[in-house]
């Protein structure tokens, strides 16, 4: 019961009892007070000569100091004391109730076989509510321990200076702090990019060395790709990570602050407790400026709270630490993104190399992952190719057998090597013949079946006649280069035996006329 309170309570005593007469049984059911209270109270009154004309003219401390030998001893005498700032901490772990630590509070008290009654329910809940209110804003909301982290960026910027300009320049402060403990994680980055986004959280994580159930980010680009109040579209990278680490993203609603309250006082608190006192220290890297955070950090978590037991160190030691769960046995490795569509050779491009899929995906819209030593193909979010990073020169292929059609896989007891030293055991001709059609595709395998039908085709005509054949061929190739079907052809028509044709190498002899200008027309000398 509230100081105020009681003092109303008092009055209304005085009042029933000296103006309206009433007896003490009538006084206690109009004021719910016990009837030792009101005994105890018109007693106190009387001692001090006090009726209700005089108290009605007094202010409420003066009423006070006059029943009361000692002021602020004016409610029900002999009750054990709560520890209020232990029912707040406690109140931010999971499952716990105010019930239950009323219930805790006094078997607490009768085990100390203290003579001072412990309070009720209901005024250990009103007591505990008064208390509360006196508290700073920031400190009044209450967050389930381990349940939420808080992320955002500073407004105002962090600088560094460049050594061989001396030209100053801006970079961002990233800033992660507990929903329960108030514990504050803070980090400079070059850019609010997805990239160092993702870098900054999981810095964040490893900071405090294990993970929150839930990360509640402002919804800025790095997070969200489509802003929306009820149904926020994640960025696919944020996602990745917070899939990796086990973590639901809830981005704060769009002009709703009391979604990220927390972190804005956190924000502040960064700028006021960091940013504030590296004004006039000159850093030259975003190494030396994170070093210096992280040491202002540690002081900052240190500091005692003003109306709490502990700092947010403590605090988070004794509350969230217990309640999050430990990190992932491996880091997360950040990978690009890319939407592609796979190629009539089965292959998708990234960074200038190529990969295979299935080759029943020929045509169909897939999504790439790349990480510094994988390249992941996936379809509607499964997985259908996954191949180690290539770093060969741009244009090389990657391709894996299984990925490739079956006439393709057969190919495969004739690599392209074996295929050209075949066609030049055979004769020149059909050698070249055989380099031509493999290299006329970007990927060698699409020439396979042409050239493996010229082996056939040799088993049926003698060497000489296949050799000669795809002379011809050659001869008669247009910019494409020559192909099996020509050379099918020729074999079926016996053009093999017919001279090849001849290029005319002597020079021609041109018509003398008078209407027809000669080199020397457009000689400088001649025309002037």
């Amino acid at each position: 019961m509230s100081r105020r309170h009681t003092m109303r309570k008092i009055r209304e005593v005085l009042r029933l009892r000296h103006e309206l007469g009433c007896n003490h049984r009538q006084i206690q059911a109009s004021t719910g007070l016990s009837k030792g209270s009101v005994s105890d109270y018109l007693k106190r009154a009387r001692e001090a000569g006090i009726g209700w004309e005089q108290a009605e003219g007094l202010s409420d401390a003066e009423v006070e100091a006059r029943l009361f030998k000692s002021v602020g001893r004016n409610e029900p005498p002999g009750r054990v004391p709560i520890d209020f700032a232990w029912v707040h901490r406690e109140l931010r772990k999971t499952g716990v109730t105010l019930q239950l630590l009323c219930i805790e509070y006094q078997e607490a008290a009768l085990q100390a076989r203290d003579p001072r009654r412990p309070y009720q329910y209901s005024q250990f809940c009103d007591l505990y509510g008064e208390w509360k209110s006196k508290l700073a804003i920031s400190m009044r909301q209450t967050h389930r321990a381990g349940e939420r982290a808080f992320l955002d960026y500073s407004g105002k910027r962090p600088t560094i200076i460049d050594r061989e300009t001396g030209k100053a320049r801006q970079v961002e402060l990233y800033v992660m702090v507990l929903g329960a403990s108030n514990c504050t994680f803070a980090e400079a980055s070059e850019t609010q990019t997805t990239a160092d986004f993702i870098a900054s959280t999981v810095s964040g994580f490893e900071f405090f060395g294990c993970v929150p159930e839930i990360i509640v980010p402002d919804q800025l680009r790095a997070a969200v790709t489509g802003p929306d109040r009820y149904d926020p579209e994640i960025n696919p990278a944020c996602l990745e990570m917070a899939e990796h680490y086990g973590v639901a993203v809830i981005p704060a609603r769009p002009r709703k602050p009391k979604d990220k309250a927390k972190v804005e006082n956190a924000v502040l608190i960064a700028q006021r407790w960091i940013l504030a006192r590296l004004r006039n220290r000159k850093l030259f890297s975003l190494a030396e400026l994170n070093e210096a955070i992280a040491e202002l950090l540690e002081d900052l978590n240190s500091r005692p709270f003003q109306k709490l037991e502990g700092c947010r160190r403590s605090a988070f030691e004794t509350i969230d630490r217990p309640a999050m769960r430990p990190l992932p046995a491996k880091r997360f490795e950040r990978g690009d993104w890319k939407k592609a569509k796979v190629n009539v050779d089965y292959h998708v491009d990234f960074d200038h190399r190529h990969y295979s899929v299935p080759c029943a995906l020929i045509g169909v819209r897939v999504e790439i992952r790349a990480t510094s030593s994988v390249v992941e193909v996936f379809r509607d979010r499964a997985r259908v190719a996954s191949h180690a990073r290539s770093r060969g020169p741009k244009g090389t292929y990657v391709t894996a057998r299984e990925h490739m059609p079956k006439s393709h896989r057969d190919y495969g007891k004739w690599p392209p090597e074996r295929m050209r030293a075949w066609g030049y055991s055979v004769g020149p001709n059909v050698g070249k013949v055989v380099e031509a059609i493999l290299g006329r595709y970007r990927n060698p395998e699409f020439g396979y079946r042409g050239v493996l039908a010229i082996t056939r085709d040799a088993k049926r005509v003698d060497n000489e006649r296949l050799d000669a054949a795809c002379a011809r061929a050659l001869a008669i190739a247009g910019p494409s280069g020559p192909t099996r079907r020509s050379v099918l052809t020729i074999l079926k028509r016996g053009l093999e035996v017919e001279p090849l044709p001849v290029e005319d190498d002597e020079p021609t002899e041109f018509l003398h006329h008078e209407h027809i200008r000669g080199a020397g027309y457009y000689d400088k000398e001649t025309t002037q």
